[in-house]
């Protein structure tokens, strides 16, 4: 039974890098609503908090992070908990 809670932990892991490194590039690839990092302190971007619906990629994209990011969480519970 030991050897099965070593064998699934390393599988678990190993999940929890590839999630990892696909929620970097998922994150990445998101388009920015602000142009520039300045102006979200300076309030130059009157879009940035503007109700846009987000439409084809962008929509997929924010629902795969939003689902990895599940992942993510739930794997690295498990992962301390054992």
């Amino acid at each position: 039974m030991l050897n099965y809670l070593r064998k699934s932990g390393d599988y678990m892991e190993t999940a929890l890098i590839v999630i990892s490194v696909l929620l970097i590039v998922l994150v990445l690839l998101q388009s920015s609503k602000a142009q520039d990092g300045g102006q979200i302190i300076s309030g130059g971007n009157a879009e940035l908090f503007s109700n846009v619906k987000e439409r084809g990629s962008e929509l997929f994209l924010s629902r795969l992070t939003l689902l990895l990011g599940l992942a993510f969480f739930v794997i690295s519970l498990i992962l301390y908990l054992q």
